[in-house]
């Protein structure tokens, strides 16, 4: 079902007694009074026929692949982790995750600030070398909310990276197709090359650039997955690499990367499976079925090596795969601790620290170290952990938290909103940050900054950046407009679903929708 064609032909705006009314399609209604839509009509009869219909995930697409979750009552929430957090204030003293002289003068056992560490570097005082130099004044910068540059598209922007030399970044758009940028001047943007996705089912859900930027890979809620050249000059169709088995069970995937040496990828799917496709062969080579929903989101976990595996699902946990040793076709390990699904994993590319996103509201670093054995998670029942909150519809309640049982993260991050879509997550870079942050896109229109203790470093307000930017768009079921203000009248919204940190330069690059706009900011 076209959930979205349905939604364009059926609705209509208009206004009677001061108050704002919609009419929603037929498949529409169908769609809320299944389960907790009901619940989601009620809602938007209280509030005034406020019902943001640009907010649907690109997972709420095709109703075989999901349904509405299972409701379990909340308790009365528990206290919020500590902040600044202990364990992150370890990372942060060893060195793994910036500099250590940043944060603490040795021999005076004080913290020296931006301005000192200025100073002594122009005095050439307490030099340990240039380049250290540089990175423990320029790892103290967040990127401002003014934005230096404004990309606008016909459609949702639902994701968008720099390659890892930073000569290159691709914008993924709900049209099904991926633009391509040359940002070897990072100030300097040059537009070369969009690539279409044919086959799509309502947006383009992923992409990943192979190591050598030759060739980029994306896909959408099909089992195909299509590999195009990023050389402009080359106006050949994409190569299909068709991921479901010989039985031809149809499926979505949600993510999908490459691996470090570019011969394979790895893609997390609607049929609860983590497949690894071989490039050079042309099939399938690993299918893994252990999680319990969708898997959402998956990674390498060192680029040097295509031996470990995470993925992140719907089920709440995030597993660790060891290829090396796949006999009995179990996950190495596990990382509980999220209540509710994953929408995001990424690597630190160390083989050793992995962070998630959560519909729980949480960020969580984990240390593979750490993880829960099979036998131990074989004794727990995740979903008895999980409310089957729907982030899709339902508001989450402001400050909640509830503390899993079996937490085994080391870090927990709270403060942006993961909600209505898929909200990604990644370590800053550790040229240009020298790896001191982590940052998320959120619901509410900013990236979130957070230092390694779990305080918060900076936001960029990228709605605020990009409000009234682009004219009012009269389909409103494309419009980064829409009637959500007590008077009824016309407000900007904008959900940051995805950001890019520049590795080498002092620029992020946000993707945000329904304000469809990708926007660049520096320092």
């Amino acid at each position: 079902m076209d959930e979205g064609n349905s939604e364009q032909s059926g609705e209509a705006a208009g206004q009677a007694g001061g108050r704002h009314s919609r009419a929603v399609s037929a498949a529409r209604l169908l769609n809320l009074l299944a389960s907790n839509g009901l619940r989601h009509i009620l809602h938007y009869s209280r509030a005034g026929g406020q019902m943001d219909e640009d907010d649907e995930d690109e997972d709420d697409e095709l109703a075989g692949f999901f349904g509405f979750r299972r409701r379990v009552r909340r308790g009365g929430g528990d206290p919020e982790p500590p902040v600044p957090s202990e364990e992150g204030a370890k990372l942060m003293a060893s060195g793994d995750f910036g500099s250590n002289s940043y944060y603490t003068d040795e021999l005076k056992k004080r913290r020296k600030s931006l301005a000192t560490r200025t100073m002594w570097r122009e005095l050439g005082i307490d030099l340990s070398g240039p380049r250290q130099e540089v990175q423990s004044i320029t790892q103290g910068l967040i990127p401002g909310s003014v934005a230096d540059k404004i990309i606008h598209f016909d459609s949702r922007c639902y994701s968008g990276q720099f390659s890892d030399d930073g000569n290159f970044f691709f914008s993924c758009s709900q049209d099904f197709r991926v633009r391509m940028y040359d940002t070897s001047n990072p100030y300097e943007w040059k537009y070369y090359k969009t690539v279409n996705y044919p086959f799509g089912q309502w947006t383009i859900t992923d992409a990943t650039l192979s190591p050598d930027n030759k060739f980029l890979a994306y896909t959408s809620i099909r089992n195909l997955v299509c590999l195009a050249p990023t050389d402009p000059l080359d106006s050949s169709e994409p190569s299909v690499l068709d991921l479901s088995s010989s039985s031809g069970r149809q499926f979505g995937i949600w993510s999908v990367r490459f691996s470090g040496d570019g011969r394979e990828v790895v893609a997390g799917t609607s049929d609860n499976s983590v497949i690894v496709y071989d490039l050079e062969t042309r099939q399938s080579i690993l299918r893994l079925r252990n999680h319990e929903d969708d898997v959402n989101a998956v990674c390498f976990g060192d680029k040097s090596s295509p031996h470990i595996l995470y993925s992140g699902s719907d089920d709440s946990t995030l597993r660790v795969w060891d290829r090396r040793s796949m006999g009995d076709r179990r996950e190495a390990g596990v990382f509980i601790g999220h209540t509710e699904g994953l929408t995001y994993v990424d690597s630190k590319g160390d083989g050793r620290y992995v962070l998630s996103n959560g519909k729980d509201q949480n960020m969580k670093l984990w240390d593979l170290r750490k993880m829960m054995t099979s036998a131990k998670f074989d004794t727990i029942d995740a979903q008895d952990y999980t409310s089957g909150f729907d982030y899709r519809f339902e508001p989450y309640p402001e400050n909640y938290y509830e503390a899993h049982p079996h937490d085994c993260s080391v870090v927990t991050f709270r403060g942006h909103r993961v909600l209505k879509t898929l909200i990604r997550c990644h370590f800053s870079p550790p040229d240009s940050t020298n790896s001191r942050y982590v940052y998320t896109g959120s619901a509410d229109g900013k990236v979130y900054v957070y230092d390694l203790d779990a305080t918060l470093a900076g936001t960029i307000d990228v709605g605020q950046a990009t409000v009234d930017t682009r004219p009012q768009d009269p389909d409103m079921t494309n419009s980064a407009y829409d009637f959500s203000s007590r008077s009824g009248d016309l407000a900007w919204q904008t959900c940051v679903r995805d950001a890019s940190w520049h590795p080498n330069a002092p620029v992020l690059a946000g993707k945000s929708g329904p304000g469809e706009t990708a926007e660049m900011h520096a320092f």
